[in-house]
C-alpha cells in the first residue's frame, strides 16, 4: 500500500513515454526516458529537503502538493519559467519565444544558453539562502559535521547573516563576470534574494508550525513550488543538451518530477527524516554544493553529471552516518 505512489508515478510515466514515442519516434522516447532519470537524479536532495517541509502541511494539501503542484512543476518551471526568462532577456513577448520553441528548437536552445547568466545567478543565490538558513538556524541543537555546524549556528545570531552573505557574493562574482553579462548576474541575483525574503516572509506570517492550519499550508506550498523551481533551473538548461524540443523536454522532465513529488510524500508517510536523523542535513550541504557548482558555472563550465553526483555523494554520505548513529 505504501509504494501506491509510486505505481502511479509509474503509469504517469508509462503514458507520457508513449507520448513522446508518438511525438517524434524511438529517439524522443530514448531522449525522455534519460531526461526523466536525470531529473530524478539531480533532485534527490530536493525531494528531502521537501520532506520537512510537507510534513507540516494538512493531508488536503500534501495531495494538492501531488496534483496542483505537479502542473506548476512541470509546466511553470520546466516549460513557462524558461520562457518567461528569455523573453524578459532579449525584450519580446513570451508568445514569440513560445512560437519559436514550437517551430524552430534550435533557436530556443541557443536562446536558453545565452539566459544562462539570469539563470545561474538567480537560482544559485536563491539556493545558497536555503542551504545557509538551515546551517544558521540558532535553534538546530543536531549536527553533522560538528566541526563545521556548530560554528555556523553560533554565527546565526547575528541578524540577516544569510542575506549579507549572499549579497557579498553576487557583488564579488560579478568583478569576475565578462562586462557584457555584469548587470544580468546583478539583477538576476538580486532578484532571487528580494524572492527568497518575500517566500519567508509570507510563510513566516502564518503560523507555520501550527497543524491543519489551512492558511499555513497554502504558504508552505507556495514556498514549495518556488524552491523546486529553484531546484529544477539547472537541469532545464541541462536538458537542451540532449534536445532542443520543448514538447520532449516538457516529457522527460515531468516524468522526473512526478517521481520526485512521489518520493517526497512517501518520505513524510515513513517519517525518514525522523529515523535518518543526517539525512535532512546532507540535503541542505547537497542544496550548497549546487547553489555553489550553479554560480561556479557562470566562470567555468560545469559538467551536468557532477552537479548529480554533489548531490548523490551527500545523501548517501547522510545516509550512511544516520545508520551508523542509531546503530
Amino acid at each position: 500500500m505504501k509504494y501506491r505512489l509510486f505505481f502511479v508515478s509509474g503509469i504517469i510515466a508509462i503514458i507520457g513515454l508513449l507520448g513522446a514515442y508518438m511525438w517524434d519516434g524511438t529517439r524522443a522516447l530514448f531522449i525522455a526516458g534519460i531526461l526523466a532519470i536525470l531529473e530524478v537524479t539531480l533532485s534527490f536532495d530536493n525531494a528531502v529537503v521537501n520532506t520537512k517541509i510537507l510534513k507540516r502541511m494538512n493531508a488536503l494539501w500534501q495531495k494538492r502538493f501531488l496534483t496542483w503542484g505537479i502542473l506548476v512543476a512541470v509546466f511553470g518551471t520546466r516549460v513557462l519559467l524558461p520562457v518567461l526568462i528569455i523573453a524578459a532577456s532579449v525584450g519580446v513577448s513570451p508568445w514569440t519565444i513560445t512560437m519559436i520553441a514550437l517551430n524552430d528548437g534550435a533557436q530556443y536552445a541557443k536562446m536558453v544558453a545565452n539566459a544562462h547568466y539570469a539563470i545561474g545567478a538567480f537560482g544559485g543565490i536563491f539556493l545558497l539562502l536555503v542551504s545557509l538558513k538551515y546551517f544558521f538556524d540558532t535553534q538546530k541543537n543536531v549536527h553533522w559535521i560538528r566541526i563545521i555546524e556548530r560554528h555556523l549556528v553560533r554565527w546565526g545570531s547575528v541578524e540577516a547573516i544569510e542575506i549579507a552573505l549572499a549579497l557579498m557574493s553576487i557583488g564579488a562574482l560579478s568583478f569576475f563576470i565578462n562586462p557584457t553579462h555584469q548587470t544580468t548576474v546583478l539583477f538576476s541575483g538580486v532578484i532571487g534574494v528580494i524572492l527568497f525574503i518575500l517566500i519567508e516572509g509570507i510563510a513566516s506570517s502564518f503560523d507555520v508550525e501550527a497543524k491543519g492550519v489551512a492558511g499555513s499550508s497554502i504558504a508552505l506550498f507556495l514556498y514549495l513550488n518556488v524552491l523546486d523551481s529553484a531546484f529544477s533551473l539547472d537541469g532545464v538548461v541541462g536538458a537542451f543538451a540532449l534536445s532542443s524540443d520543448l514538447v520532449v523536454i516538457g516529457i522527460g522532465l515531468g516524468i522526473g518530477a512526478f517521481f520526485v513529488r512521489s518520493l517526497t510524500v512517501f518520505f513524510v508517510r515513513e517519517h525518514m527524516l525522523d529515523t535518518l536523523p543526517y539525512l535532512e542535513h546532507g540535503a541542505h550541504w547537497a542544496i550548497f554544493g549546487l547553489a555553489v557548482a550553479m554560480l561556479s558555472g557562470l566562470l567555468i563550465p560545469i559538467p551536468e553529471l557532477l552537479i548529480g553526483f554533489i548531490g548523490l555523494f551527500f545523501i548517501a554520505l547522510s545516509y550512511i552516518s544516520s545508520k551508523k548513529a542509531l546503530r
